[in-house]
């Protein structure tokens, strides 16, 4: 039986992260295979991945990025318990190498992504190293991949938990394009808009509306023919506040996002729509 010294269980500690006293059990079951210790450490956290199933994991980072030439983008939500977990380096590197994994490779589902190989190792081990790390539930929550033949931005807001992905009809880039592209990335973090244009927007979601401003028109006392009018003029309000080319630009409340998108057009030299955006906060349901 090997002797397990101070020094083995330190560097192995250094290796995974692991607790002293996970790192010492894994030396002695591994009769001091380094190698095989940390294997060992790695089950032992897929294991007991199963034994915080029913844990809430509300904490977490946002992962929002393009490569280079802004044709292909993704972005992603990993979950841990707690903000301590969240704000570690080593979880922080998980996440983008997740991240960026998704970016060079088209994977549809969490089982596809693990699968992945970085290395000689794959997502799953990775997987598998950070749980024993960490006594947390830690999950995949969900994540989306963009790829078009135009431009597409990315903003992640300070503290990793709001991301935003927008695609655009952008063929051509400067320096003043993308930072105009990244602004609107930005309101669309801000503002939190629904569609991108009216033609998104569905009837019944136009119905329902119509309906709330109907009601309140009604029991404040007005007549049904001028509630229904009062109604549409409502609406007007509804299409500026969640059509994303209708909000008031934030950064300039005298122009509105399509006339920031015209400005692009204009420096692009050809003219630009925004095709579609994704948003991620942190912890939202997917609705």
């Amino acid at each position: 039986m090997a002797q397990i010294t101070p020094a083995m269980v330190k560097e192995l500690r250094d290796k995974t992260g692991a607790g002293m006293g996970d790192c010492k059990k894994a030396l002695t079951e591994t009769d001091g295979n380094m190698q095989e210790a940390i294997e060992f450490l790695r089950k032992k956290g897929a294991a007991s991945a199963a034994k915080r199933a029913d844990r809430s994991a509300n904490e977490g980072t946002i992962f929002a990025s393009t490569d280079a030439d802004g044709k292909n983008a993704v972005i992603l939500e990993i979950n841990c318990e707690t903000d301590f977990v969240a704000m570690n380096e080593d979880f922080i590197n998980f996440v983008n190498q997740v991240g960026n994994a998704l970016l060079n490779n088209n994977v549809s589902s969490t089982e596809e992504l693990m699968k992945l190989n970085i290395g000689n190792d794959s997502i799953e081990g990775l997987y598998n190293e950070i749980l024993a790390k960490f006594s947390e539930k830690i999950e995949v929550a969900r994540f989306e991949k963009l790829s078009g033949e135009g431009f597409i931005g990315s903003y992640i807001h300070a503290g990793n938990k709001l991301g935003v992905l927008v695609e655009t009809t952008a063929a051509s880039m400067n320096e003043e394009a993308h930072a105009k592209i990244r602004d609107i990335a930005m309101q669309i973090a801000a503002m939190n808009p629904q569609f991108v244009d009216r033609s998104e927007v569905d009837q019944d979601t136009l119905n329902k509306e119509k309906e709330i401003y109907r009601t309140q028109a009604i029991e404040s006392g007005k007549k049904e023919e001028i509630a229904d009018r009062i109604a549409e003029g409502r609406l007007e309000k509804f299409y500026s506040e969640s059509c994303l080319i209708e909000q008031s630009f934030v950064k300039d409340s005298s122009k509105t996002i399509n006339d920031v998108i015209k400005e692009i057009s204009d420096l692009t030299g050809s003219e630009t729509k925004v095709v579609k955006f994704v948003r991620y906060a942190l912890g939202e349901s997917e609705d």
